[in-house]
């Protein structure tokens, strides 16, 4: 029987690649799956409730600018390295592969599985590339890119572009009755307005939210995802027209397609799948993002679909409620989606 192991976190965008694949795998009777993530990451609650086996390794953020942090975090590193060899000595080199969706928890771990005669493949999400899967790309077999402006970061006899692992329902037409917060979003009498910073949730984007909130909700129902971090703030401000939530799944993807309109971070997961879905949207990208990739993110929406970019510099010059407006009177777009999990899978099984 043959294993997968993979590899990624510290944020849905890392995670929720490679769950598309797992789910698609999970039909596979012949394979084993497993995951190495972090402690306390995002992927180590959801891929627990996934029930696959799960190894939690120590480590440590990978900065470019000099901190006495980097100290403390190269010993995190070294002895996630420790663990990672540890656990990858349990595995048949001839048996196994390791699959990486980056994030600082993956670089041990993919070099832990070339070290031990693993084939690496890994994927970058983003058009620009994030140090983690720099780093790692020195030690794959295969790069799977999700941009095609991602490719003159990596050697390129290694990468193939694949697209971006969508969830299996953002690749049909269909909309499932969705019920939050004890609202059944099927029989709502004003237009949806959808709000998400990210599984990890956006202050910015929360007191955006906060400060609007009267006149939004006369326009709109909204259903705003804020985050595990601000939930306990933002709960007593529910009612009738406003229901935030802290988490959500893949009932995201019926909420985007019932939204009027949609304001997001442009990570490349939520981008990418907004794309699919031809959804012209409102991103406001992470300014502190590394080489400003969430902006450049946000960019591939503008000029396939007529997405709104608002800049975090921006925002306190600009009238949210008009903007949600000119957005919403903009027509979605047909879109060919490209099935990059199963392009992925032809390679890795």
């Amino acid at each position: 029987m043959k294993n997968i192991i993979f590899t990624g976190g510290g944020s849905g965008g890392h995670l929720y690649p490679a769950l598309a694949i797992i789910h698609r795998l999970k039909e596979n009777q012949q394979m084993e799956l497993h995951y190495v993530g972090s402690h306390n990451g995002i992927e180590s609650r959801v891929i627990r409730s996934e029930g696959i086996e799960y190894k939690a390794v120590s480590t440590g953020k990978l900065r470019r600018y000099l901190s006495l942090d980097n100290i403390l975090d190269l010993f995190k590193i070294g002895l996630g390295l420790f663990q990672s060899l540890f656990y990858m000595l349990k595995f048949s080199p001839r048996e196994t592969v390791v699959f990486s969706t980056g994030g600082f928890v993956s670089v041990p771990v993919v070099i832990a599985a070339k070290l031990t005669g693993k084939k690496v493949f890994i994927h970058e999400q983003t058009s620009r590339v994030g140090l983690a899967n720099k780093i790692a790309s020195y030690f794959a077999d295969i790069i799977f890119i999700s941009f095609e402006a991602s490719k003159d970061f990596f050697p390129l006899e290694k990468v193939i572009f694949a697209g971006y692992p969508l969830r299996a329902g953002i690749l049909n037409s269909k909309i499932k009755d969705v019920l939050i917060g004890g609202v059944n979003l099927a029989s709502l009498d004003k237009p949806l307005l959808f709000v998400t910073g990210g599984g990890n949730g956006s202050k910015l984007i929360n007191d955006l939210i906060l400060s609007n909130l009267a006149k939004l909700s006369e326009r709109y129902f909204i259903i705003h995802q804020v985050g595990k971090n601000h939930i306990e703030q933002f709960k007593s401000l529910q009612n009738e027209n406003y229901i935030p939530v802290e988490l959500l799944g893949d009932e995201i993807i019926d909420l985007y397609k019932k939204s009027a309109v949609v304001i997001s971070r442009s990570g490349a997961g939520t981008v990418s799948e907004l794309i699919a879905l031809g959804i012209p949207s409102i991103f406001i990208p992470l300014k502190i993002a590394q080489k400003n990739e969430q902006f450049h993110n946000a960019c591939e929406a503008k000029e396939k679909l007529g997405s709104i970019i608002i800049e975090e510099d921006q925002l306190p010059s600009v009238n949210i409620l008009e903007t949600c407006s000119e957005i919403e009177k903009k027509k979605r777009v047909a879109t060919d989606a490209i099935d990059a999990t199963q392009t992925i899978l032809d390679h890795l099984v």
